[in-house]
């Protein structure tokens, strides 16, 4: 069974979502390097150690157990017309018993958005997530002015659920995020994004 999850591949019209593995080191450095402004009002503070090749390998290693012990499904996305990484999705907080739900994050480079990749990815993610990992809901969070990230979730079926006040430090500070969701066998229409 191990061998089988290490194997494990997601494949959509234009890229491979796999699990990191020590060799995407210095193509993940340059790409979060080239798009640090990009990314940074989106994300929680980066660690200054962040970049180094021991919080790499923290990261393939900890990819790896997540797999293996079902509570998380971190993945590259790889295009494969000529193997460059794109950027990165997260099914994290796996949880079983009666919820069977987890949540979804993601980042991808600057070159490499709006492109419609990450969507790609997303509605990979979500239908292994349903069909394999047999879970009913995932979640995900963004911030309210974050309206490229909205909409993405929207476009990929996720629906507004609210607000959450504090949700994430971003940046250094507590921020409040609107919720979004995907139920498997989701009938509920369209809602509207309240204003946040």
């Amino acid at each position: 069974m191990l061998l089988l999850r290490r194997k494990l591949r997601l494949e959509t019209d234009r890229l491979t979502l796999r699990p990191p593995v020590h060799s995407d080191f210095r193509a993940w450095v340059a790409l979060r390097l080239s798009s640090e402004q990009y990314l940074t009002p989106w994300e929680p503070a980066w660690a200054d150690d962040h970049l180094t090749r021991k919080a790499f390998a923290n990261r393939v290693y900890w990819a790896q157990r997540s797999i293996n012990g079902g509570t998380a499904l971190p993945l590259f996305l790889i295009r494969r017309e000529d193997d460059v990484l794109l950027g990165a999705i997260t099914l994290d907080n796996i949880r079983r018993g009666p919820a069977q739900a987890g949540t979804l994050g993601y980042w991808t480079g600057q070159h490499f958005a709006r492109q419609g990749y990450m969507r790609e990815a997303i509605e990979a993610a979500v239908h292994h997530a349903f069909t394999r990992l047999d879970l009913s809901r995932i979640e995900a969070a963004c911030l309210p002015e974050n309206t490229a990230s909205r909409g993405l979730l929207e476009k990929s079926g996720f629906k507004y659920e609210g607000v959450a006040q504090s949700y994430l430090q971003i940046a250094g500070r507590w921020r409040t995020h609107v919720l979004y969701a995907s139920l498997r066998g989701d009938r509920r229409g369209k809602t509207a994004a309240g204003a946040a």
